[in-house]
């Protein structure tokens, strides 16, 4: 009985542990030549706002945008921060209405947006 009761132990701190940060597996996502691309930040744009068709990456933010706006990325890589603040200065200055959308969508309530839009 004890050996099962640590086993459970085991197995309930390796999963608090694994969720303690997002997974990096997209962390290598060429981000500036995203944002270079017209058509292909369209499509990411139509994904998050369940418009179009995700890639496994836009299926994956999608997943994870609403708790790492709300965690202030606690759980983001060093590269997951840097590329969403890249992002976010991106979109507000060169695609403000979909910038203005994905935060109607996202942040409905203006919760997050302020800190957010400060930081860049």
């Amino acid at each position: 009985m004890k050996a099962i009761l640590v086993l459970l132990a085991i197995i309930a701190v390796q999963l608090v542990s694994a969720q303690k940060q997002y997974t990096n597996k997209f962390d290598n996502v060429d981000v500036d030549g995203v944002l270079s691309n017209n058509r292909i930040l369209t499509n990411y744009i139509k994904c998050l706002m369940d418009k179009g068709p995700c890639t496994p990456e836009g299926r994956e933010l999608k997943k994870l945008l609403p708790d790492a706006l709300q965690s202030e990325c606690s759980k983001c890589t060093e590269t997951q921060r840097k590329n969403s603040q890249k992002v976010i200065n991106f979109l507000r200055a060169n695609r403000p209405g979909e910038w203005k959308l994905l935060l109607d969508k996202y942040d409905s309530k203006g919760v997050y947006r302020s800190k957010y839009e400060k930081q860049g």
